[in-house]
């Protein structure tokens, strides 16, 4: 039901739970369950990492997401690193992962791939993590999509910087698998 999607209608989200769509409206018109609206519409949209969150609050079972794999793209330069990095994170981390080299590329694959998770080499050459980070924040219908900033012994000042930019989590170690898959459970079960 769920496969493939980031972001999820009050109809989605009353078939996956087995309840009707004005429940639905109602947990979200409390606060239980968080969203937002659409831009002059009163329809409501769920992200799917908030479903989530609030069926393991409520003891709900989670037999209808189908969700598959967590998909990760992981935007770096040096694809022998990234390689090795990507193959850990199937491994240890059960994710589907996507390599890509620049902006361009990061551009279609968010669009083809539809990955819940977007991790930039902040040191990459030929990427702008910025502008990675704003184009994604930029678009509605992305703005569920969590950014993680991966650096090398990042200052606390640099750190919050990313945090003020828009990325969700930062990792000053690239290649440290173990903090990464930390990161990326941390901010998707938030």
């Amino acid at each position: 039901m769920a496969k493939g999607k980031n972001v999820l209608t009050t109809g989605d989200v009353a078939r996956i739970c087995n309840v009707a769509p004005r429940t639905v409206s109602k947990w979200f018109d409390n606060g239980q369950l968080k969203g937002y609206r659409i831009p002059g519409s009163k329809d409501r949209r769920i992200p799917l990492n908030e479903l989530i969150r609030f069926m393991r609050v409520h003891n709900m079972p989670e037999d209808e997401l189908s969700m598959g794999n967590l998909r990760l793209l992981l935007v770096d330069g040096d694809n022998g690193s990234a390689e090795a990095l990507a193959d850990t994170l199937r491994r240890r981390g059960g994710y589907d992962v996507q390599i890509v080299a620049g902006d361009f590329q990061t551009g279609a694959a968010v669009q083809k791939f539809n990955p819940q998770v977007v991790v930039i080499n902040l040191l990459a050459r030929d990427v702008q993590a910025r502008s990675i980070c704003q184009s994604i924040r930029g678009d509605d219908d992305l703005r569920s999509i969590k950014i993680i900033g991966m650096g090398e012994k990042l200052s606390e000042s640099e750190c919050r910087a990313l945090i003020q930019q828009g990325f969700d989590a930062y990792v000053s170690c690239s290649t440290d698998a173990s903090e990464l898959i930390k990161r990326v459970e941390e901010i998707t079960l938030a």
